[in-house]
């Protein structure tokens, strides 16, 4: 075994001049621009959120047999613009041609999910003697959820109403849907 004499600091490990001088000033850079894509990214987003969803929004045509009558026609009409669902209320958005008759949907700014009404819906088939139906700004509703929609068919006037919402809304945009089916749609008796 050979002796070797304790490190001292010329002779221990020691960083070469060029590494040392390459993590001085490039690790500042490396941080600069990673703290401006950070931001950078995280303002894409923000302003990605604050967008109207872009162009029509599709639907698919359903078994829609009152669709065109004049009940539809009339509630369509008076349909609200926006829909509160917390800070940001849901906007109505145009929907692709060939738009279904009796359809009209809304989006949110901070949701991809629309709600969409679809007016003249045939009778549900869940709809029976003692079917539990919630009565919401005297509108009485039949609400069928799964884990991602709430919906919802007004069976109690001249046309059956189909109104579908994302969950986590709160009742608002369908307090506000009851307030103009009541206002516009005769009950049914």
């Amino acid at each position: 075994m050979e002796d070797r004499p304790p490190p001292t600091p010329e002779r221990g490990r020691r960083t070469p001049a060029k590494l040392q001088m390459l993590v001085v000033f490039t690790l500042p850079v490396l941080l600069f621009v990673a703290a401006i894509a950070l931001v950078a990214t995280g303002s894409y987003q923000d302003a990605a959120k604050s967008r109207p969803r872009p162009g029509p929004l599709a639907l698919p045509t359903v078994n829609a047999p009152d669709a065109a009558s004049q009940p539809c026609a009339t509630l369509l009409a008076r349909l609200p613009a926006t829909l509160t669902t917390g800070p940001r209320p849901m906007r109505d958005t145009p929907i692709a041609a060939p738009a279904p008759p009796g359809t009209a949907a809304w989006v949110g700014e901070d949701r991809p999910e629309p709600a969409v009404l679809r007016c003249g819906v045939p009778r549900p088939a869940e709809l029976g003697p003692t079917s539990e139906l919630y009565q919401i700004d005297s509108v009485s509703w039949l609400v069928n959820s799964t884990p991602d929609l709430d919906n919802f068919v007004a069976v109690d006037r001249q046309v059956y109403v189909a109104f579908s919402v994302p969950r986590g809304l709160g009742s608002g945009p369908v307090q506000r849907i009851s307030d103009t089916i009541s206002q516009t749609l005769p009950v049914h008796r």
